[in-house]
């Protein structure tokens, strides 16, 4: 059981780092220290995109329009960090 609970805590750890490569990205970009026209760049922007926008859309469609400011990336971290709380404690449980 620890072993199982160890591989989600690393899923759990990749997606929180892919949703803040994205969010790093996303200023980035937005300041114009990236450019989106470097093939690399382009690349991984959209992989990320597609990655994420299912999942972003799902939370958007909860929350109210606050104009330009988006929370969706901030309330997936927070589900994020709150599903490694509940594994973390369920692994030293005994």
């Amino acid at each position: 059981m620890t072993s199982i609970l160890q591989i989600l805590l690393m899923l759990v750890g990749i997606a929180r780092w892919i949703v803040l490569v994205h969010v790093i990205m996303s200023w980035l970009i937005n300041f114009q220290v990236l450019n989106l026209r470097q093939s690399l760049v382009a690349q991984v922007w959209y992989a990320l995109n597609r990655t994420l926008d299912p999942v972003y859309s799902r939370v958007r469609r909860l929350l109210p329009a606050t104009g330009g400011i988006d929370f969706a990336p901030l309330i997936v971290l927070l589900v994020i960090y709150g599903i490694e709380i509940v594994i973390r404690n369920n692994l030293y449980y005994r």
